[in-house]
């Protein structure tokens, strides 16, 4: 079953149970589909491409909490984090930074980078490499701290 069916199972499931947080969050990713599906003019998206629209909703939210957060409107934040938890759950397991800096280590010795003009080419490879299953965030101060 693919993820955009899986999606509508669980858009189903929170509206029999009355759960409006995931119902909302699972909407709008339902719709960034639909967009996204109209924009590219193809009947089905990638598997790849379903995952970067997951990522990039899940991120949205993050974002927003933060602000909300360093603003101090927990009120606001909240729910933001609660939708990016309803997400998640159709990511792949994220990796952790020792796993991170692994294959960071292994594409900068397998590309020869030497130094912070090579960034790019490493950056590009492990982003491909590990898609879904980390932040760019985090890959790019790996990257950097390995490369300086």
């Amino acid at each position: 079953m693919g993820v955009q069916q899986e999606v509508m199972n669980k858009m189903k499931e929170a509206m029999k149970s009355k759960d409006t947080v995931a119902l909302t969050a699972l909407r709008a990713l339902k719709s960034a589909f639909m967009l996204a599906n109209t924009e590219g003019g193809a009947n089905e998206l990638s598997s790849e491409e379903e995952m970067k629209i997951i990522q990039k909703q899940v991120k949205q939210r993050k974002d927003s909490a933060k602000v909300f957060t360093d603003q101090d409107r927990l009120d606001l934040a909240e729910p933001e984090l609660a939708e990016a938890k309803v997400l998640e759950q159709f990511l792949p397991e994220a990796l952790s930074e020792d796993e991170i800096e692994k294959v960071v280590v292994a594409t900068i010795s397998q590309v020869g980078a030497e130094g912070m003009k090579d960034m790019g080419k490493v950056m590009g490879i492990v982003s491909q490499k590990l898609a879904g299953q980390a932040d760019g965030k985090i890959i790019s101060g790996i990257v950097k701290a390995k490369l300086s």
